[in-house]
Parts: C-alpha cells; structure tokens; sequence
C-alpha cells in the first residue's frame, strides 16, 4: 500500500486515543496542476495529477450524538455535537473535516443521528500548493460514507468538499482539486472539462515525470488575492456576454481572437486577468493534441507559456517562482515547468526526464540559493491512483 508507514502510525494514535480500532480508513492523494491554471471556476479545461502523498482518515462509530476529531500530526483534538456544527474560528484546521461532514447531510448533519471518532493524517508538504485541504476532504468524505452507508458518485463528493472549502474554510475554490484527487491514474493524467464535469485519464508516457519543486514563499489563498482575481473573471465574462454575437456565460466561451478584439472595453487588470484562463483552455486543448502525438517537448513548452501568463497577465506567481523557472528553461533536461496551483507562492511543477532528477535538482538549488540565501525543497512525484477506501 502506497505511504504504508503514515497508515501504520495512524491507526496506532488513532487506537491509543481512542480504545478502539478503526471501523472505516480512506486515503487521499494531494494533487499537481500541470496545465490549465484558475480554469476550473471559469468552466473551463485543465491537465492536472493525482500525486504520491496523500492523506488518511480513520473513524468509528460514537455511542452518542458527540463527534471527536484529532488531528494526528500534533495531536489536537476538538470535540462537538452533530447538532451543533460551524465554522470554527479557532483550529481552523478542522473546518475541512466538520464543513465536509456537514455538506454530506446536505446541511444538516443531526439527521447522521450519531457521532463519530476521526482522526486524520498525511505527509503532504503543507504550504506547497498540493492541495492538502482537497485530500483531507476527500478522503474524509470516503470515510465518513463508509461508516454511514451512504453511496454517492465521485464528482457529488468531489462537490462536498468543495462545498466544505467555500462555506467553513472560507475559499472559493473551483472543483479542481477534489475531483483531481478523486480521480488520478497510477502513470496518467486528469483531464477535466469542468463545464460538463466530466473527467478522462490520459497515459502520460514511461519517459518523463514531474518534479516538484517547493518554494519558501508563503502560500495563502484565503487572503483576498483569489477571491479578487475569480471575480474580475466574472466581471470580463459579463461583459463579453454583451458584446459578442454568441451566448457566454463563462471565459470558457472567449477566444484569445475575441479578446484581442473587444479587450479595450475592460478595465486593463480586468483584461490581464481574463486572458490567462482563456489562453490556458487553449493550450490544454493543444496540449492533448499533443499528448496524443507523443510529443511531449511540445507539450512541455505549453507549460512554459502558461507560466508567463500567471507572471504577466493572471499576477499569481511571486519572484521566487519566478526564479525556479528561469532556473528551469536553462536545463535541457526539463521540459516545461510553472507555478502549480493557486499561486502566490507554493509550488512550481516541472516535467522532466527522471534520470536527470539529480542534476536539475542540484542546478535550481543552487539558483534558488544565490537570489535568497536558502534551499527549495525538491522532489520527483510519480502520477498515482486517486481516493480510495482502504
């Protein structure tokens, strides 16, 4: 079983602090975006993968209406009733775990009629813009259906968590996340069109892999910069729905021709933010034409490009993930790379060739090091198997 070591030390906290074994364990994988950034929102499409870190969640049934949960990392734990769950605003940690339970019941999570014992974790780089919070939601949700016997489709699950992202931790995230976490292939990736929600796998190939590399630079998404950025996408794509001939309701429907046409009647931050996710449904649509050749250098020179337009147009990226993919151009042993995820610090995803790992790893290192005095964390991620029961 993958991160076997993190299960074996999770059901012994869990039977420590609980007396009792678990009844339920799911595991969840953290995820990269590879292709298509801030496109989920926009209905658009995006390349991404399940990764080989992830997070487990164990629970037993309570001989109550009380629920408690412990964090297994560094064992906090909070206690509350099904009758009484919110947003807390202290341990912040747990609004992933309560806003997914309370999302399950659609809001109403007194009707479980009992509680329950949980306890969650993982070995995901926190802060690394790999989706933490998605992994802990999804695999909670699996848990939490197993122990109540409740069934439902991956992509309603994936839209819990999502829910639980929105209302208890205060994110407005799209569905990227959840659902890429749900449903990553061992060696592919998750192509999504977010529209339809609907989601394929694509083989990726035995020759390349993906190698993380984790900046020092904050990530923080509840700040107010996301939240900023999807609605000045809302604002472009009502306004291009005034403008062209045919129906938009999302940037989705924008072509980088039609907004090179009518971008003068936007704001010119409203007109940087929209092209990005425009621009990046097109090179994920090129990016499968490519994947479907082979052609894995062309595919890798897309990621080039939307790491430009994050640092041009979007304004997510930061110096320092600038820094590791200027770092990156100049290896030719790397194909693409850019900024993973949200932004603002995090992450930047690389796709290479794995028997060079050590070689790029040492040259962005020491890149990184000459322009802030300290060491990105680097490490080669393998696509993996999405959510599951264990």
């Amino acid at each position: 079983m993958q991160n076997q070591e993190v299960y074996d030390e999770l059901v012994a906290k869990f039977e420590k602090q609980y007396g009792c074994k678990p009844a339920a364990v799911a595991y969840a994988p953290g995820r990269i975006e590879v292709l298509g950034n801030h496109t989920d929102y926009n209905e658009g499409y995006v390349f991404s993968a399940a990764i080989d870190k992830g997070t487990f969640f164990a629970v037993a049934p309570s001989e109550d209406t009380k629920c408690s949960l412990t964090a297994g990392d560094f064992m906090e734990t909070v206690e509350f009733d099904i009758a009484n769950v919110a947003p807390a605003k202290e341990m912040t940690w747990q609004n992933y775990v309560t806003g997914t339970f309370n999302w399950l019941f659609d809001g109403e999570p007194a009707k479980a009629g009992k509680g329950w014992k949980g306890m969650f974790l993982g070995n995901i780089p926190l802060g690394a813009g790999l989706s933490s919070s998605a992994a802990l939601e999804m695999c909670t949700v699996l848990a939490l259906c197993k122990l109540y016997g409740i069934e439902k489709d991956k992509t309603t699950l994936a839209k819990i968590g999502q829910k639980a992202e929105h209302t208890f931790a205060g994110c407005p995230c799209g569905l990227l996340d959840q659902a890429s976490s749900l449903y990553g292939k061992e060696g592919g990736l998750v192509k999504s069109d977010f529209r339809y929600c609907k989601f394929e796998n694509v083989d990726l190939g035995p020759t390349v892999a993906f190698m993380m590399v984790k900046s020092n630079a904050k990530h923080a998404l509840v700040d107010g910069a996301y939240a900023s950025r999807r609605q000045a996408c809302e604002d472009a794509a009502k306004y291009f729905a005034g403008v062209l001939k045919h129906p938009v309701t999302h940037l989705r429907d924008v072509s980088c021709a039609e907004w090179i046409l009518y971008r003068g009647g936007l704001s010119e931050t409203t007109a940087k933010r929209a092209i990005h996710p425009i621009g990046e449904d097109e090179r994920v649509i090129n990016g499968a034409a490519l994947l479907e050749k082979g052609d894995l250098a062309g595919f890798g020179s897309l990621m080039f490009d939307s790491h430009e337009s994050s640092r041009n147009w979007f304004e997510n990226s930061c110096e320092e993930l600038d820094t590791i993919v200027d770092a990156a151009k100049a290896i030719p042993e790397v194909l693409g790379a850019r900024l993973s995820g949200g932004g603002f610090g995090g992450s930047c995803c690389l796709l290479v060739k794995p028997e060079a790992a050590d070689k790029i790893a040492a040259a962005i290192t020491a890149a990184y090091k000459t322009a802030y005095g300290d060491e990105p964390t680097c490490a080669v991620i393998k696509p993996s198997e999405g959510a599951h029961l264990v």
